[in-house]
């Protein structure tokens, strides 16, 4: 939702949104935990891919990488020009997942993993800007990652 808050903010340039979900290997291929298909590890996402295809873009203005493993890769952490993370609690993330059907009934050891790894691999130390994903965006916050981006 972020990014195309951020792309509507940004026209009328060319803003391009990778969103990491298609980025993910054949299920067939991800890694393994316990039996279940883990996700949350870099593995399990086609980070040459996501480089292909922004090298095919040179002509949009801005491009917009969206996901939770947004900065696992350190290829890709090298060409940001600005970084914005949300942040959660662990509560709101539990209460979220919980209510999230699209992956069925997940134990809740899986839960607490899927915590662990955004920790480990879903945040960097010295983001551009940190929001609070606890509530909405405003604009004033668009406005302001904006007018940073259009320094760059």
């Amino acid at each position: 939702m972020l990014a195309r808050k951020l792309k509507k903010k940004l026209e009328p340039r060319k803003v391009l949104i990778i969103d990491m979900d298609a980025y993910v290997i054949p299920e067939k291929d991800i890694p393994k935990i316990n039996g279940l298909s883990n996700w949350e590890v870099p593995e399990s996402y086609d980070f040459e891919r996501i480089l292909e295809t922004i090298e095919k873009n040179p002509d949009c203005d801005a491009i917009i990488i969206e996901g939770i493993r947004a900065f696992a890769s350190i290829e890709l952490n090298n060409l940001y020009d600005l970084t914005v993370i949300m942040k959660i609690t662990k509560s709101t993330y539990l209460n979220r997942r919980k209510e999230e059907t699209r992956w069925g009934n997940e134990p809740d050891w899986y839960l607490e993993y899927v915590w662990e790894a955004h920790q480990k691999y879903g945040v960097i130390a010295d983001a551009d800007f940190v929001l609070s994903g606890e509530k909405e965006i405003t604009e004033n916050e668009l406005s302001d990652i904006v007018d940073k981006a259009r320094l760059q």
